[in-house]
């Protein structure tokens, strides 16, 4: 029988914040942030509430066959959930030296954005993953329009790998992070 959620669910605690293995209680709030305009805008088309609920079932599927994925993200303070990180298997058929490798992605609620939320979760996800499983290469996939995310990458110790088109049209930047890199 398959385990869900882990027995030993990973919860990570930085200085404002809460990271722990999303359950179906907090579906409805990451699909919020991720159906917000400007939240969406680098993720691609607007897509329904059926494809938002695909992308967190995915994540949820990383955890379960991988052992690791995106962590829910919750101001320790006011207890609300503002956001997902981590690392996940994204399956996403790019290229040999994208594919098969663990994948960073973060994403806040607009209004959460420009306060060092995303920064300080990642380094907390990043310490978690690299303790648990090992540093070896980690990558991202970012819209190349989208430069504070491309800044956060850099500043956790990511370099670019490619540039790479998608099915859809966008231009994305694939970047890897380099075993033993501290943030």
């Amino acid at each position: 029988m398959i385990d869900y959620p882990p027995r030993d669910r990973p919860v990570v605690v930085t200085e404002r914040l809460e990271l722990w293995v999303p359950d179906e209680t907090d579906v409805d709030a990451m699909i919020a942030i991720l159906s917000h305009p400007e939240t969406h805008r680098f993720l691609g088309p607007m897509s329904s509430y059926a494809d938002q609920m695909s992308r967190v079932l995915r994540n949820l599927g990383s955890w379960l066959l991988k052992g690791y994925g995106i962590f829910a993200v919750r101001h320790r303070e006011s207890g609300t959930v503002i956001g997902n990180c981590g690392m996940f298997h994204g399956w996403r058929d790019i290229g040999a030296d994208f594919d098969g490798k663990p994948e960073a992605g973060w994403i806040f609620a607009a209004d959460e954005v420009g306060k060092g939320y995303a920064t300080e979760a990642m380094r907390g996800a990043l310490e978690w993953f690299e303790r648990v499983h090992g540093s070896s290469g980690i990558v991202c996939m970012i819209d190349i329009r989208n430069a504070p995310s491309i800044a956060l990458a850099r500043k956790l110790g990511f370099g670019e790998l490619r540039t790479a088109t998608l099915p859809d049209g966008d231009s994305v930047l694939l970047m890897e992070r380099q075993p033993g890199i501290s943030t």
